[in-house]
């Protein structure tokens, strides 16, 4: 049948449109949820809504996607603790403020429980270690925040000036650790504020006042 003058052909359909950011947010979702090698390709295609090769296309593999993913995950709040650090006024309400925090984030009922930092990538094959490194990598970046924050709790006169910063920051962050396997295991917000409770007691005494 020809074609009326000015008529465009349409296709069979338009194709649908690739949302990436949320495709994103569903590899991230499933990553925090079951660790880095424990999610196959096919269960990321599938819950991404695309084929194997469109994810590689768009993200350029599985490794690629989990640091995408580790990105969206810090940028979404899982790196709240420099905010966190800079608005407390004191270093013993910022401890108090992450650890509290964390008690809630890490319970949550509209996502994974613990902290994907914690738990996506501890345990990699050799092949995976690179994966393994960028974990321990933000999780040593926490440690270093919080030491720099008890050191100049230490300069401010709020610590006395023996306190141990890099003790003290190993403590809190082990506290914080600990609580995303506790969380994991099903602990409720309400145990973790209670843990948290119990580690804020073990926070050292003041030093001596800053002359005037």
């Amino acid at each position: 049948m020809k074609k009326a003058a000015g008529q465009v052909q349409r296709g069979r359909g338009r194709p649908r449109c690739f949302d990436q950011a949320a495709a994103l947010e569903r590899a991230m979702l499933l990553f925090w949820d079951r660790g880095y090698e424990a999610t196959s390709l096919d269960e990321l295609s599938a819950a991404m809504g695309i084929s194997p090769s469109s994810l590689y296309a768009n993200f350029g593999g599985k490794e690629q996607l989990f640091r995408a993913a580790v990105d969206r995950y810090l940028a979404r709040g899982g790196g709240h603790m420099d905010r966190i650090l800079a608005e407390e006024p004191t270093a013993r309400g910022a401890v108090r403020r992450l650890l509290e925090t964390a008690a809630d984030e890490f319970t949550r009922p509209d996502h994974p429980s613990g902290c994907m930092i914690a738990l996506a990538g501890t345990q990699c094959s050799p092949g995976a270690r690179p994966l393994q490194d960028l974990m321990r990598g933000h999780r040593e970046a926490w440690h270093a925040s919080l030491q720099a924050r008890i050191r100049r709790a230490i300069e401010e006169g709020e610590l006395a000036s023996d306190t141990d910063a890099a003790a003290l920051a190993t403590f809190y962050v082990t506290v914080m650790l600990g609580m995303s396997v506790q969380a994991r295991d099903g602990a409720s917000p309400e145990s973790l504020r209670a843990a948290v409770e119990a580690a804020m007691r073990a926070w050292p005494g003041p030093g001596a006042p800053r002359a005037p």
